[in-house]
């Protein structure tokens, strides 16, 4: 909703992507795992803000 929360959710969907490269990298599915997580949740919170925005109107 606000512009820190968007913010932070971009950064857990970028914190997401490195770690799920690192992970690829280094073959370590318990990284690839977690980044994939980060990934996904930070772009559904995303989603969910973008949503509330738009039935505020």
């Amino acid at each position: 909703m606000s512009t820190r929360n968007t913010i932070r959710n971009m950064i857990q969907t970028g914190k997401g992507r490195i770690t799920e490269r690192i992970g690829r990298s280094t073959r370590n599915r318990k990284l690839q795992r977690e980044g994939r997580t980060d990934r996904i949740s930070g772009n559904l919170k995303q989603s969910g803000d973008k949503a509330k925005k738009a039935f505020r109107r």
